[in-house]
């Protein structure tokens, strides 16, 4: 007798909810999902390489031509069959850069700003915001916001007509001699901010009256033991006071209103504003509760100590402090050591504690840090980190700066290019675990999209230093996206609740400032080829997308450290 044959055996476990399946229509939507993670120019060769395939084949097929009488009109329509595959790869290829000029596509920002413009004119004209679907606004400080944050996008785009009306409108009816409490963070990076570089473009000098009296208007702030600035300031009364909820300032905020301060003492010869801002930086220098030069979210205005110690982002309430150090070092011509030193270990910081990749894609992303504890969730604000870098690295930095830049570029772009829409969530989670079909998660209550610039303005600095076109055309789908799905056909651009829902986007009625401020102004600079066009030799951006000219080492060396004194090395 045989022996029993062996036998071997595999143990499957299957959920109940069968989550996994080999069908036909499974499989498809891997396949989709693989092909949507793809570059533009990735699916273009490949569709490029099938089109040359497709037409190779038709014209060596002799069954095909056999059927055309005479020699002439063989040829006549090989060419033709030819010319027409060529000319549709050759469209899905370059869709930008063979059909459309750089005119061209400056001439589509100008319209997508003469859009928003007719809708802010039409129905919220010297409000704060408009609500684009219900054709009426929004009021925050009643100080007219998206126009003031609108002035030198405006002056950029050429857009005279409209630059000079709103002028008008500053010059007659902008008055800060009102009893209402603003934000200082927002108030100095749109108002202030706005209204500095407007004169730095124009020459104007009511726009440097105007931020004058702004300006001083906010100085109550910094009336505090600790020297940490409170979070809100009644600009009629001259009284500051922290949010009701709250003794604490959030890090970003207090940390992100320096280049507007010392802008505004250099051109006043009042060194009030910069000492007052230059004290924060001091305290938050030498304070203890940082990780590897990463700071926690909050700061409390009686003692100048961090709370919430333990959770470390690079995204709200924290991302422009790292942004700001750097920023600042440029704008005082690459002097003071203090700051360049404190971005340098919060840049080797975010490589040791936030770095990760992502599967299937490896894409490079920036987590956050809680207690110890991992979580792969990144805000689409963190998308100022790949411009930030390039910067930096442009200014002589670690060039593997640039290199983690790209990788992180090629992020945010996927958070764009995975989604229904083609547009970013306000949140996303990145899958870390092995059979991960889909590198990116986005849980429901973070699907919107507010018209954030980050990622535009990443591009810009991108392409600005690089020269490489694919950040062009990242951006021109974006921008083609953000009008198909938040145009208002009345005028203006709304926010919408769902990335993941073409059909049915779900418009918030929202058309936030930064919208003219950063995302069109960015598209903009993205889309010319002119790096003299507000060159970065000589201006630096604040957080709001408002340039601010880079000072003279001379200036520096003669006047600043006369009133600040030698501890900024």
């Amino acid at each position: 007798m045989l022996p029993p044959s062996s036998r071997d055996f595999v143990s499957l476990t299957l959920s109940e909810s069968g989550s996994y399946t080999n069908s036909k229509q499974w499989r498809r939507q891997s396949c989709w999902r693989k092909w949507k993670q793809l570059s533009r120019l990735q699916r273009s060769l490949i569709l490029f390489t099938l089109m040359l395939l497709l037409v190779c084949g038709i014209a060596t097929s002799p069954t095909l031509i056999g059927h055309w009488r005479g020699e002439m009109l063989q040829k006549t329509i090989e060419n033709e069959f030819i010319c027409f595959f060529l000319w549709i790869a050759l469209k899905q290829m370059f869709p930008v850069f063979l059909f459309l000029s750089a005119e061209s596509r400056l001439e589509a920002v100008r319209e997508a700003f003469r859009h928003a413009w007719k809708g802010y004119k039409n129905f919220a004209w010297g409000h704060d915001e408009l609500k684009p679907i219900s054709n009426s606004y929004g009021e925050w400080f009643g100080l007219g916001l998206t126009l003031i944050d609108a002035l030198d996008t405006m002056w950029i785009l050429g857009l005279n007509e409209e630059f000079a009306e709103a002028r008008e409108w500053v010059a007659r009816e902008l008055s800060f001699d009102k009893n209402v409490d603003v934000n200082l963070f927002e108030s100095t990076i749109r108002i202030l901010g706005g209204l500095l570089s407007t004169y730095h473009l124009t020459g104007d000098s009511m726009f440097l009256e105007k931020a004058k009296d702004i300006g001083s208007r906010l100085m109550p702030a910094f009336n505090t033991v600790s020297k940490i600035p409170y979070s809100d300031v009644n600009i009629g009364k001259g009284t500051a006071h922290p949010p009701q909820w709250t003794s604490d300032s959030t890090v970003a905020e207090v940390t992100s209103i320096q280049l507007e301060f010392r802008e505004l003492s250099r051109l006043t010869g009042d060194p009030k504003y910069k000492l007052a801002v230059m004290e924060v930086m001091k305290q938050v220098h030498k304070l203890d509760g940082k990780q590897d030069g990463l700071v926690p979210m909050f700061i409390n205005t009686h003692n100048g100590l961090f709370t919430h110690q333990g959770i470390y982002t690079l995204g709200a309430r924290a991302d422009s402090y790292y942004e700001y150090l750097l920023k600042q070092w440029i704008q005082g011509g690459k002097t003071e050591n203090e700051l360049l030193d404190d971005y340098l270990l919060a840049v080797e910081g975010v490589k040791k504690n936030l770095l990760k990749k992502s599967t299937p894609s490896d894409l490079t992303f920036v987590g956050e840090l809680s207690h110890g504890h991992f979580s792969p969730k990144m805000d689409h604000l963190v998308c100022f980190l790949p411009g930030t870098l390039a910067l930096g690295a442009h200014y002589g930095l670690p060039a593997d700066h640039m290199e983690l830049a790209k990788q992180l570029m090629e992020t945010c772009y996927q958070m764009y290019a995975q989604m229904e829409t083609g547009l970013s969530p306000e949140i996303a989670h990145f899958n870390m675990h092995e059979g991960s079909t889909q590198d990116v998660d986005v849980k429901i209550a973070d699907r919107h999209n507010l018209l954030r610039p980050e990622t535009v303005e990443s591009l810009f600095y991108m392409y600005r230093f690089t020269e490489d076109k694919k950040y062009q055309q990242w951006g021109w789908e974006i921008l083609q996206n953000f009008n198909k799905y938040t145009r208002v056909p009345t005028g203006g651009y709304t926010s919408i609740n769902n990335v993941r829902d073409p059909a049915n986007p779900n418009p918030r009625d929202k058309m936030e400032s930064f919208f003219l401020g950063e995302t069109l102004k960015y598209f903009y600079l993205l889309f010319s080829n002119d790096p003299n066009l507000i060159s970065l030799d000589k201006y630096i951006f604040n957080t709001e997308a408002h340039p601010l000219p880079i000072w003279p080492q001379s200036f520096f060396t003669t006047y600043y450290r006369s009133v600040c004194g030698p501890e900024l090395k």
